[in-house]
């Protein structure tokens, strides 16, 4: 018995010297308390600005019909709300356009006529009875944001494929619903260069950001590890550029010797565009520049500074080797490289990147040197200005607007580019107090390939620490700001690196569930906010995620990593979902399907290693929660 009291105490002590234990915030936050008087019968994520809850529901059978009146895209509309319903039930419901006379019952009514109150292009008023639904909007987007949030009014099942067989009634509930974004700019991004996507993950990932009410896509297109899109000017761009010779095993220096390759031709972005824009949502491509250019490097290297040669980078980080700023010719390069950019995708603004560009080759670079002498510049700081202003007169003069990270303000930006601020809300702050429209991007919680829990329970992840209650705290205004200034916050933008995700399944895995979180910071109302009440509304959410088959982070279990009882005291295991069920084990092996079904709170006459892992009905099950049980007659001195 000595032996195993020196062991936990051994264990207990470096825990806390670590400081793992508070960093995770399973010892340090309280286990989630959910408020049963919070609950509301309809649970929507995000949360609406007005809800009033009515009496009664309205069924949808085989003779609803949805109308639809107003102006373009109205139709495509209520026919997307079609084969969602009939992907989930099997009914073909009839869209017709509305005959603009007061109808009997039974319908479902899309109008785009609304043209009063302060909803904008994006906003929607919606009235439910046992009789019809009537949605209003001033604009085709406001009547598909509606249709999301009637989309959560159904039950769960709506997310399912019809060839499940049950006796769903297709129901939603009596309200009055008025509803509209905070923000107008509500972004998600995807890196496809570390790891590739195939077209149909990337229209699921569209998918995902719909339901979300996300309207922004990011796509990362160009890296060092990896060029992902055709130019047919350049075509070794990714006959070369996209692909290295191998990839580095995790965070080693060890490399797996397989040749990584992938890159979307012209016509699949066409189609990815079509399918984004038919969903209300604009994707914005990134081209890197001057920085993160080596696989184009590698295809063209007389646009570097010292000519090469180079490879297709097989690790990650931050190459010194960077676009030549003094060489004309690179200039004519990514301008040609952007207009067959700017032929693709209709957004307004182009994202450069602009991030991590060492300027040791600019300053070893005669050509570099000389373009600081002739122009004017002062150092090298204010050659990347030089950059990216260059480049910004050119989107201008193609009727686009420049977008990039928070290192684009080095050396001096001119008022019309817009900042993304990473590196924290500072960068936001200077920009926006500079007169810059600026999107809030800061890595500390909105960097989604960070942990979302401790590192020790969790997959490989870069090293941020984002779990979904910290994402859901985020301000993107700063108080420090002016009334004036704060109007330059458009919005936030959650991202998605892939260094360490390489599939279609861990990346839903770091997405979800905390895009719910993103989505209420970006859509809801400030003063509306509540983490209490959003773990609720959460609930119902992942029943939807298991009817979709999406491949979500089960919540772990929620106790303690270490605790002190009384030999009278019980153990009581929370779970912040109850949609699963709770398995443990006390002899030191990992729970699984047949390990001991948490039923009640447990009793411990001695100290003991508890595990315990939450499991979904698909079999699915969550990471494991280690806890040290230590009874205090038996605890080591002092830690009684």
């Amino acid at each position: 018995m000595k032996a195993k009291m020196n062991y936990l105490q051994f264990v207990f002590l470096v825990m806390i010297a670590a400081g793992s234990i508070f960093r995770c915030g399973i010892i340090s936050k309280p286990a989630l308390k959910i408020k049963k008087e919070a609950v509301k019968e309809i649970k929507i994520i995000p949360k609406p600005v007005r809800v009033v809850h009515k009496k009664g529901n309205f069924i949808i059978d085989d003779k609803t019909r949805i109308l639809f009146e107003g102006g373009e895209n109205t139709e495509s509309v209520g026919e997307y709300f079609g084969e969602i319903i009939k992907k989930a039930s099997g009914m073909n419901l009839l869209v017709t356009e509305s005959s603009g006379t007061v109808q009997d019952s039974n319908f479902i009514l899309l109008s785009s006529n609304l043209s009063k109150g302060k909803l904008g292009e994006e906003g929607y008023e919606l009235k439910s009875t046992s009789k019809s639904v009537t949605v209003k909007a001033n604009h085709a987007k406001g009547l598909f944001y509606a249709v999301q949030t009637i989309r959560q009014m159904l039950p769960p099942e709506i997310e399912r494929s019809a060839n499940e067989n049950s006796d769903i009634v297709w129901t939603i509930p009596a309200a009055v619903i008025k509803d509209f974004p905070r923000f107008p700019f509500r972004g998600m991004h995807l890196d496809v260069c570390r790891h590739f996507f195939p077209v149909s993950f990337i229209k699921k990932y569209i998918d995902y950001l719909a339901m979300h009410k996300i309207n922004t896509f990011h796509w990362h297109l160009t890296e060092d590890q990896g060029w992902r899109i055709e130019i047919k000017k350049y075509p070794k761009l990714t006959e070369v550029g996209s692909i290295r010779k191998e990839t580095i095993i995790g965070k080693t220096e060890e490399y797996d010797g397989i040749e990584y390759g992938g890159y979307y031709t012209q016509e699949e972005i066409k189609e990815i565009v079509e399918y984004a824009g038919k969903r209300f949502i604009t994707i914005i491509p990134e081209i890197e520049m001057p920085g993160h250019s080596v696989a184009a490097l590698t295809a063209y290297p007389e646009y570097s500074c010292t000519g090469g040669p180079f490879e297709v980078r097989t690790k990650w980080g931050v190459s010194k080797d960077i676009y030549c700023a003094g060489n004309d010719e690179t200039f004519k390069f990514v301008e040609d490289i952007l207009t067959e950019v700017i032929e693709l995708f209709p957004s307004k603004y182009i994202h450069i990147g602009g991030d991590e560009a060492p300027k040791d080759r600019w300053k070893e670079c005669p050509k570099c040197q000389q373009r600081i002498k002739d122009e004017g510049l002062e150092d090298e700081h204010e050659l990347q200005s030089y950059f990216i202003k260059r480049i910004e007169k050119f989107l201008n003069s193609k009727g686009r607007k420049l977008i990039g990270w928070d290192e684009i303000l080095e050396g001096g930006l001119s008022p019309d580019a817009t900042v993304m601020s990473w590196r924290g809300i500072e960068g936001g702050i200077d920009a926006a107090t500079q007169g810059h429209d600026v999107i809030m991007v800061p890595y500390s919680h909105l960097y989604f390939d960070g942990y979302q829990a401790d590192s020790e329970i969790e997959p490989l992840a870069i090293g941020y620490w984002a779990p979904i209650e910290k994402v859901y705290e985020f301000e993107p205004i700063p108080e420090v700001l002016t009334k004036k200034q704060k109007k330059h916050i458009l919005g936030a933008e959650a991202t998605l690196w892939t260094e360490y995700i390489a599939t279609e399944e861990y990346a839903e895995y770091m997405l979800m569930p905390r895009i719910s979180a993103l989505s209420e910071i970006v859509w809801s109302p400030k003063q509306t906010r509540d983490w209490d009440d959003f773990a609720i509304r959460l609930q119902q959410q992942y029943e939807r995620y298991m009817k979709m088959e999406a491949n979500f982070r089960i919540p772990t279990p929620l106790v303690d990593n270490v605790v002190n009882l009384d030999k009278t005291d019980t153990l009581e295991i929370k779970s912040q979902i109850d949609i699963g069920e709770i398995r443990f084990t006390i002899d030191g092996s990992n729970p699984t399907p047949e390990s001991p079904l948490y039923t009640k709170s447990l009793v411990f006459n001695k100290n003991t290693t508890l595990k315990s892992r939450s499991f979904i009905p698909s079999g699915r099950m969550s990471s494991i929660i280690t806890t040290y049980v230590l009874i205090k007659d038996l605890a080591p001195e002092g830690k009684r």
